[in-house]
């Protein structure tokens, strides 16, 4: 299965992500602080990053660029609240697969992260 990194700056939010998608079987690291998040990916191979938009000290397109370039194969999926046209334009262009509307459907985000994993 996949590496998923998931990053929300509200924990219990970063930690349902991890469980639903363990129980997928996949392997989730869970962060809460942007840093913590980026440092992980510099180290470890990531599949596919989950980002909340809102997050403490940089914003989900910020973390999203960064982490395109320490692995531009990285697939993502964002996380709103608040959903705008804007913000979808910037994600794909940055090269996100797929957003996701909180609060978070766990029906939603399993056919999401495996659509996305499959590459459709």
């Amino acid at each position: 299965m996949a590496t998923i990194l998931a990053l929300d700056d509200v924990t219990d939010a970063a930690i349902l992500i991890k469980r639903i998608l363990e129980k997928k079987g996949h392997d989730v690291f869970a962060f809460t602080e942007e840093e913590d998040a980026l440092k992980f990916a510099e180290t470890h191979e990531v599949d596919l990053a989950i980002l909340d938009i809102k997050l403490k000290k940089m914003n989900g397109l910020e973390v999203l660029e960064d982490l395109k370039k320490i692995n531009p194969s990285m697939r993502a999926i964002m996380l709103t609240g608040y959903p705008t046209l804007e913000t979808a334009r910037k994600s794909l262009k940055l090269g996100a697969s797929e957003f996701c509307v909180k609060p978070i459907d766990k029906e939603e985000l399993e056919e999401k992260v495996a659509s996305v994993l499959e590459g459709s």
